[in-house]
């Protein structure tokens, strides 16, 4: 027999939705941010040093190339999946965006900026994997990964941002 839902139940159900998970969300964004920053960025030595010195595309470059667009995933998944439980993006309406730049900035800029990097990152990827040279897996690897790094980088919201300016870490 299926048991019956009680009033406290269903209420401490949604207050776990509406306070904690967007806080648990939250950390592990800003915790996954730092393996998209590492991958990229352990991607990008191996993909220039491959390129510029002539170096064979071995199994763990590979290895780099697909974990780094893999970790990127899983960061927009949590991406959006807080920007649908985010009060400060509930919050924001095109209209009214002019007056208020961190709304705007994690409302629109953010969003779709983040979504267009893993775009790139995921067609550099695929791209280099279907390279037939080292050479040319090297170099697309390079020069996508570096284009989506670009991105990510403009897009995150620093300490030192003028749109949006938040810590390191979000505990």
């Amino acid at each position: 027999m299926a048991r019956a839902w009680s009033g406290s139940r269903l209420a401490a159900i949604l207050h776990f939705h509406y306070t904690r998970m967007p806080l648990i969300i939250l950390t592990l964004h800003s915790l996954v941010r730092w393996a998209v920053l590492a991958g990229l960025g352990l991607g990008l030595f191996r993909a220039y040093r491959g390129w510029l010195g002539g170096w064979s595309f071995t199994p763990f470059d590979d290895t780099v190339r697909h974990t780094a667009a893999t970790v990127a995933h899983v960061q927009l998944v949590l991406g959006y999946a807080l920007y649908f439980v985010s009060p400060l993006v509930a919050s924001f309406h095109l209209r009214d965006a002019a007056h208020g730049p961190t709304t705007l900035f994690f409302g629109l800029q953010h969003v779709a900026a983040m979504t267009t990097a893993i775009v790139v990152l995921t067609a550099g990827s695929a791209l280099a994997k279907r390279q037939t040279t080292n050479q040319a897996k090297f170099r697309t690897m390079a020069l996508w990964f570096t284009a989506a790094l670009l991105l990510i980088l403009v897009a995150i919201p620093w300490p030192f941002s003028p749109w949006a300016s938040r810590p390191y870490f979000r505990p």
